[in-house]
């Protein structure tokens, strides 16, 4: 499943505590669309639905739609902050191609 680095787990509770949401969860997942097939969508939720699988990273829930789970095997969320500029970044060893930004990839 996938798995997130401690920035990236450290700026999740920072966004929760500045949006009020202590308790809600960072939700992961794909849509369809983008540069190469699939782009990576982050939100926030106050609960896990049915057909979600839920992973807690340091206190930190996770919510993840079990129909996206075989592409989202292995994925590593990180969040970097360098003279790019700062954001949430996914690295997915899946991936058979991807675009320039790192927003969308092909399984």
């Amino acid at each position: 499943m996938i798995t997130l680095t401690a920035n990236a787990v450290e700026k999740a509770k920072e966004i929760l505590k500045q949006e009020q949401k202590d308790n809600w969860g960072l939700r992961v997942g794909l849509k369809q669309g983008g540069c190469s097939g699939f782009s990576y969508v982050l939100g926030i939720d106050e609960k896990a639905l049915d057909q979600d699988s839920i992973i807690e990273v340091d206190g930190l829930k996770v919510f993840v739609n079990s129909t996206y789970k075989d592409l989202l095997e292995g994925v590593e969320l990180d969040y970097i902050n360098d003279l790019n500029g700062a954001g949430f970044k996914f690295s997915n060893p899946n991936a058979s191609r991807s675009c320039g930004c790192g927003n969308s990839f092909d399984a």
